[in-house]
């Protein structure tokens, strides 16, 4: 039921962090993996790591908030490299600001990136995969659609959009064969969270928090990513899993 082996993922923003850990796990796992990010230089650097783990990886950059160029590039990996079994919408960025001082720039810059590019994405690829009635997708997205921080408020609106339009797609593309889900991580080790890992008071502050007393490590995103895009979860649709060491179980 867990087996992945020879399907195709098209994952975006994984050139590195938790996008590039999932495309590790499904690449050993036997799946085929696109890498994607907005830099061709960290996209080919990142491809041909996998390459030399023995993984089956095709790298394509391309800016997820274009949507002419998400348009050209999904034809093209249709075209060069096969069918798009699994679509894992994981691109996001962070523009930190109070509310009364973000600027608009900053608002519509994290909006489009967190969540219009997933509507943007997911749209492209489900017409294809609605001609052939299959597929997933799976969105990536926080902790923070569900609890807000000070300075995230448009990080939050993002995700929490994004909770919603996962459920959105599920209830429009079901009857499609298309199955939608969402992973909501909590606080993991990435590159993104470096300078908050560092932070001696923020990290005291996330360990005091998460009942597991750490944060989340890249690669224990995996399992729940290779559950949802597995048979496994076939009757799963519309939810999202939180994988945030047990953060939302307590107060």
């Amino acid at each position: 039921m867990f087996d992945i082996a020879g399907r195709l993922f098209l994952i975006t923003g994984s050139s590195r962090g938790l996008g590039y850990a999932m495309a590790r796990g499904f690449t050993e796992r036997g799946a085929m993996v696109v890498i994607n990010g907005i830099s061709p230089d960290r996209v080919a650097k990142s491809t041909e790591e996998l390459r030399a783990r023995g993984g089956k990886a095709y790298g394509y950059s391309f800016d997820v908030t274009e949507e002419s160029a998400v348009d050209k590039a999904v034809e093209l990996i249709e075209t060069e490299v096969g069918p798009i079994d699994v679509l894992v919408n994981n691109a996001g960025i962070h523009r930190r600001a109070p509310l009364e001082e973000m600027s608009i720039a900053d608002w519509r810059e994290v909006i489009e990136t967190n969540l219009t590019a997933a509507f943007t994405v997911s749209k492209l690829v489900a017409r294809r995969m609605i001609r052939r009635r299959k597929g997933k997708i799976i969105n990536i997205t926080s902790i923070n659609a569900e609890m807000a921080r000070p300075s995230l408020g448009n990080y939050c609106a993002a995700k929490a959009g994004l909770k919603m339009l996962t459920k959105s797609m599920a209830a429009e593309w079901g009857r499609y064969g298309i199955n939608v889900n969402a992973i909501g991580p909590g606080y993991f080790i990435t590159d993104m969270t470096e300078k908050l890992v560092k932070d001696p008071e923020f990290d005291a502050w996330v360990r005091g928090e998460v009942p597991l007393g750490r944060w989340g490590r890249p690669e224990e995103l995996i399992g729940t990513a290779v559950f949802l895009a597995s048979d496994a979860s076939s009757y799963v649709h519309g939810h999202t899993i939180y994988v945030d060491g047990g953060w939302q179980a307590s107060l």
